[in-house]
């Protein structure tokens, strides 16, 4: 088993937001080859904005279990749970704090393509 470094011990800080989320199924127009595994690189935008016209941020989720510890297997994934969310360009935060509240939607980015919906569930690190 290859095994996953949580963030927060990269990045010397805790998350940023913590989200639940279901991947959309290739009917939906969603991902084709099902859900990802941890260290996937999605990125975030909020529900209501288009992606066309509007900024798709870099804030990328971190797959949590029910008990909010961190998975550690990269081989494991999930079409929904939960994930840590980290805000890659803190040069935003202010944006985001704004932004960000409790039942917040929003959707997992890969480009202009929606692959899964989330929801603020948890503000840890972005208060």
């Amino acid at each position: 088993m290859e095994q996953h470094t949580p963030y927060e011990q990269i990045r010397k800080r805790p998350c940023d937001f913590i989200v639940k989320y279901r991947f959309l199924t290739e009917e939906e127009g969603g991902r084709k080859t099902g859900p990802p595994s941890q260290r996937y690189k999605s990125d975030f935008m909020y529900y209501g904005d288009n992606p066309m016209t509007e900024r798709i941020f870099m804030i990328h989720p971190e797959f949590i279990d029910d008990n909010g510890n961190v998975i550690l297997d990269k081989s494991l994934h999930s079409w929904t749970g939960k994930a840590n969310m980290w805000i890659l360009n803190t040069d935003f935060n202010e944006y985001h704090k704004r932004r960000i509240k409790l039942g917040l939607k929003g959707f997992f980015m890969e480009g202009a393509h929606r692959t899964a919906v989330c929801e603020v569930i948890e503000i840890v690190g972005l208060k």
